[in-house]
């Protein structure tokens, strides 16, 4: 019998906001896929998610006569995809007091939460990839971007790099076909380079491995990239970064510097926007947390941003070391912002008001148009759902 796989998450959603509050957590990218795909990949079959209510619109969830049920936390190789499609209906495998995955028969569980509950638990007896927080993304970036990069090369030949272009290091660097590179610089003494397809690299360009550009993206001229760094698909780059994933269709088109963040989807950074990613104490960055509603240690020296899905900064935008932007956060004006900027805020250090729900949708459907994607009714959902629940924030 075939596998339906259906990703849900865990109870420890929350701490992957915001990030996690627009999508499952398998539709997050680290490396060059997402989640979502490195289990598709591996088991070989596609997907759906079982999801809170007001994400069900956008993404629905396809049942079938047996389902397993997957935490798209979880980061796979081929042991512990294999591991998952081994259970029989009524075992789940679990680590840590986390649940891995867990096979139903044709009745999926009422709540979009998995669960060892009433299930016969197998103890999974390696050491899996657990993506905890929004900056597990970027710190784990490197490890699973090697490891994609082998899962998409194997067995394949790339374009030739161009004459034109300078090769250093022992790693490959692999294009896509109908990518387009010229007269610039590849690294690879730390590890590969991926360029996809439709993707161009714009002369200029000084690369140090390891790195993905994703499919129609482009790298602006001149852009100084120090890996490990990805940039999601259908994204415009420029300037400096060094081990940022931007999770796609995003902009960070001018010179500025990003390091040690994670940018969101339908994102727009300004022109000689910056960010700060090491304090001048050293010490440890701490980070909000949606879960506690205060600041927790990252357990990291160098932490930059972390910003939400579809937020927008103006020019000559200063982000302190540790900060998280949420969801539709539109941030202009002079000095630094806030380390904790809840979603639908409107403003800057001066101060901030809620965001207009009718506007911010849309300037985020006028975006997606420019795209040619549709801001659509599951998208108005989202938007709503989340909007009331910023805001609380404004209102204590």
């Amino acid at each position: 019998m075939a596998i339906n796989l259906v990703f849900a998450d865990d109870a420890n959603r929350v701490d992957l906001f915001p990030l996690a509050l627009t999508r499952p957590i398998a539709d997050l990218r680290v490396g060059i896929l997402t989640l979502r795909r490195k289990w598709e990949m591996r088991l070989g079959t596609g997907s759906s998610s079982l999801v809170p209510e007001y994400l069900s619109l956008r993404y629905p969830t396809l049942q079938g006569e047996s389902n397993l049920l997957i935490n798209g936390a979880f980061c796979p190789d081929e042991t512990l995809a294999i591991a998952c499609a081994e259970l029989l209906p009524g075992e789940a495998l679990v680590w840590d007091d986390r649940v891995i995955a867990r096979q139903y028969g044709p009745d999926l569980p009422q709540e979009p939460e998995l669960s060892a509950k009433d299930a016969r638990q197998i103890t999974y007896p390696g050491t899996p990839v657990l993506i905890r927080y929004p900056w597990d993304l970027f710190r784990l970036n490197g490890s699973e971007l090697m490891r994609d990069f082998e899962l998409l090369t194997r067995e394949r030949n790339g374009m030739k790099l161009p004459d034109h272009c300078l090769h250093l290091g022992p790693y490959p660097v692999f294009i896509e076909e109908g990518a387009r590179v010229s007269a610039s610089t590849f690294n690879t003494h730390d590890g590969p380079v991926y360029i996809g397809p439709e993707a161009e690299v714009m002369e200029g360009c000084m690369i140090r491995g390891p790195f993905a550009l994703g499919e129609g993206s482009t790298l602006k001229m001149g852009a100084k990239i120090y890996g490990p760094t990805t940039i999601g698909p259908h994204s415009k780059v420029g300037g400096e970064l060094n081990n940022v994933l931007i999770l796609g269709y995003s902009n960070k088109a001018h010179d500025g510097f990003l390091g040690n963040a994670v940018i969101g989807e339908w994102c727009n950074i300004g022109a000689d926007s910056n960010n700060s990613n090491l304090k001048n104490t050293y010490d440890t960055v701490k980070m909000w947390s949606y879960r506690k509603e205060a600041f927790i240690s990252s357990g990291l020296q160098f932490c930059g941003l972390i910003m939400g899905d579809h937020s927008k900064c103006g020019i000559n935008t200063m982000f302190n070391t540790g900060t998280v932007v949420g969801v539709s956060c539109n941030l202009f004006g002079s000095g630094f912002h806030r380390n904790f900027i809840p979603c639908f805020s409107w403003g800057g250090p001066q101060g901030f008001q809620p965001y207009d729900l009718n506007k911010s949708m849309q300037v985020a459907s006028a975006v997606m148009e420019r795209r040619g994607m549709m801001f659509d009714e599951g998208d108005r959902r989202i938007f709503a759902f989340l909007h009331e629940q910023g805001m609380r924030m404004f209102r204590k």
